[in-house]
């Protein structure tokens, strides 16, 4: 497949590599928000719990990989890079190195799946305030041009319900039938999510994944919040759903982190350690699928999105279009 795109840039979130990275990384990660100390430390606290190393980074790491081998299956043999808002390796480096490689023009794949300002449009500004630090450098521009919406995609839809399924194995016969699939998402604050699409992606998401396992029992709730109590967040809780449902009669969970593309700190804290505590101590049978990670469909996905965006721009130059917050 010919194209006039020269590389891909993989764009995550990022993570400590260590215990000296955690607070330094939080503090990356919370400039400029309001956030108590006592709660940063509480986050550094959950980091440490697993040695200070997120796996984020190995898992968006091996995600690359495997996206640039599929092209290279697929007849489009563009390298991936692999740039970090967060942390190392950081955009600004990402994107000069690009520079340097003689790399011009990319497609761009932002590490999330559902739109939101926090999840898409903030990666878009520091991607443009790591070009403009090209131009401070004196090094020639990287235009980047980014996949559209892949929340439904057939790969990401297909990889999630093999997870869940592969989950619902592992719970009781006596309860397996009755489970309900609790879909997670990172909670934004409301003023947010009223100007945005995330709350619809999430529910689409969910939608299509609950209809390829052919069950209409499913929920969407949220998780790792880090706001202010007195600012409102979306919601339900993960903790307080899965507690006032049992009350209910819910007999037994799966719990879908349809909301994040790997399995890094804010799933397996909030939900291997504190959900699953809850879900213990009243006596809630649960068990949790792994997100997408490196599953082959997954990344299948991501190589579908990348191709389309290359035949869409086959035979024009796109328009730079300033980013939303949609």
């Amino acid at each position: 497949m010919t194209t006039a795109f020269d590389a891909v840039l993989v764009i995550a979130f990022g993570g400590p590599l260590g215990p000296a990275d955690v607070r330094p990384f939080l503090g990356n990660v919370l400039r400029g928000r309001r956030v108590t100390a006592e709660r940063i430390e509480e986050v550094a606290h959950h980091y440490e719990l697993f040695g200070g190393i997120s796996p984020l980074t190995a898992l968006t790491t091996r995600q690359a990989e495997l996206l640039e081998a599929q092209l290279r299956k697929d007849d489009l043999p563009l390298p991936v890079y692999l740039g970090m808002r967060n942390w190392d390796p950081y955009l600004k480096d990402v994107l000069a190195r690009m520079s340097r490689d003689g790399i011009r023009r990319v497609v761009g794949v932002i590490a999330a799946a559902q739109r939101s300002y926090s999840s898409c449009t903030q990666y878009r500004e520091n991607v443009a305030a790591a070009r403009a630090s090209l131009r401070e450098q004196g090094l020639a521009d990287v235009e980047v041009f980014y996949v559209g919406d892949w929340h439904t995609a057939p790969g990401f839809v297909d990889a999630n319900a093999e997870h869940v399924a592969g989950a619902l194995a592992k719970l009781p016969d006596d309860v397996r039938a009755a489970a309900r699939i609790v879909f997670t998402a990172h909670s934004i604050p409301a003023s947010m999510a009223q100007r945005s699409l995330y709350e619809r992606h999430l529910e689409e998401s969910a939608r299509a994944i609950a209809a390829r396992l052919e069950t209409d029992n499913f929920a969407l709730v949220y998780q790792s919040r880090s706001g202010r109590p007195e600012d409102p967040w979306l919601g339900p809780d993960v903790g307080d759903y899965l507690r006032d449902e049992h009350a209910n009669g819910l007999q037994a969970a799966v719990l879908c982190p349809v909301g994040f593309l790997c399995d890094h700190i804010e799933v397996l804290y909030d939900l291997d350690v504190e959900a699953a505590t809850i879900c213990r101590d009243i006596g809630l049978p649960m068990v949790r699928a792994s997100a997408v990670n490196d599953h082959p469909k997954f990344i299948q996905a991501l190589t579908d999105v990348v191709k389309a965006t290359v035949v869409r721009y086959a035979h024009a130059r796109p328009l730079q279009i300033v980013a939303s917050s949609q």
